[in-house]
Formats: structure tokens, C-alpha cells, sequence
């Protein structure tokens, strides 16, 4: 499985990335998102990839961050979502609105998306929520993990949703949520948490 591509960037359209690696081109479907991220033709890109394998073909999947690439891999679980509507609804929100849409449970943000209508925003909403919650406890049961106790009220929770839609450990999420003023709203106690998570990275 490719986890990444690092080249020179000899091609871009606005869902189309060609990273050149080794004298190969690899072409990259990817969200609006993250075509307007990437630098100049001739610039140094990563993106960070996914395979997507079918009878009739193979292609290709591109993304600038983790982030928009866990919430693609997500929304294709979604039955009646495929690859080709995941990106046009990471086109029309970017990585931090998706996650805060699921945690919150509005589906009607995804509504925006042609194609995507109330019943399937629906069904997006409630299968990755669902998803999420038996992730999230069914990893912490198996690494003995003691939660932090100082996660309360609804936008931190909603922030804790969000973070693991991002594809961080629940663990790794509270205790970034933990260290945050609950009295902010819940997309300013995400970006708060990320700056927290990425610099206990660095």
C-alpha cells in the first residue's frame, strides 16, 4: 500500500495532482482542498495517499494532510458514498468542518454537495458517529488506557467527536481537550487541541 508520494509537482488541474517520483508520475485525485495547498508546477509536494483498487480499475488518491486523508477513508465506508463523493464533500469542507459536522450530528451541512442529499447526510452522520464510538472504546479497552476525567460539557465532547474523526486515539484527543478553556466554542477547542497534539509531536 502507498502511504505517500514526495516529488516534484509537473501537473495540477482542480481535482488532479501529478507528483513525479523517480521518473514515474503518479496522478492523484484529490479535493479542491488541497489542489489550491499545492505549490507551483515544479514545486516539492507530498500528499498522502490512497489506493483504491476495483475490478475495472486502479486509482489513485491524493491529500495534503492526515486529516483529509482519515475523513476520506472514513465517508467511503458510508454505504452509498464512493470516492468520487467523498471528494466533492471534502471540496465543499475542508478536514476541520467535517469532523465538527459528524461530532455535532448537523447533516445538513453535507447537503451543500451536489448529489448529496438529506437522507444519505443523514446516513453519513450516523454510521461514522456510530463507527467512531465503537473504535474509540474497543482500542482503549485493548491498551488498558485510563481516560482523562476532566472532559465536560458539549463543545468539549463535540470537540473530542471531531478529533477522533480525525484519526487521533481517544487518549491522545482528552488529554489534548483537557488543557483547554470548555467555555470556548468547540471549533476553537480544536484548533487549540491540534496545536497541542503536534507539538507533544514534534
Amino acid at each position: 500500500m502507498l502511504y505517500s508520494v514526495k516529488g516534484k509537482l509537473i501537473h495540477k488541474e482542480l481535482q488532479l495532482a501529478v507528483i513525479e517520483c523517480a521518473g514515474v508520475g503518479y496522478a492523484c485525485r484529490t479535493t479542491c482542498s488541497t489542489s489550491a495547498q499545492l505549490g507551483q508546477t515544479g514545486s516539492e509536494e507530498r500528499l498522502y495517499t490512497y489506493l483504491y483498487v476495483r475490478e475495472d480499475s486502479v486509482e489513485l488518491f491524493g491529500f495534503y494532510t492526515l486529516q483529509e486523508l482519515n475523513c476520506f477513508k472514513m465517508l467511503i465506508t458510508v454505504s452509498g458514498v464512493g470516492p468520487k463523493a467523498a471528494l466533492a464533500i471534502l471540496s465543499d469542507i475542508d478536514a476541520q468542518q467535517f469532523a465538527l459536522t459528524i461530532a455535532s450530528g448537523e447533516s445538513k451541512a453535507f447537503t451543500r454537495t451536489k448529489g448529496v442529499g438529506p437522507k444519505l447526510a443523514q446516513r453519513i452522520v450516523l454510521e461514522l458517529k456510530d463507527k467512531i464510538a465503537k473504535e474509540s472504546i474497543t482500542s482503549d479497552i485493548a491498551a488498558g488506557v485510563k481516560m482523562p476525567e476532566v472532559i465536560v460539557g458539549d463543545n468539549c465532547s463535540e470537540a473530542l467527536s471531531a478529533l477522533l474523526v480525525l484519526g487521533y486515539s481517544q487518549t491522545e484527543a482528552a488529554s489534548a481537550v483537557s488543557k483547554i478553556d470548555p467555555s470556548l466554542p468547540s471549533g476553537e477547542i480544536i484548533k487549540r487541541a491540534l496545536k497541542l497534539i503536534g507539538s507533544n509531536l514534534k
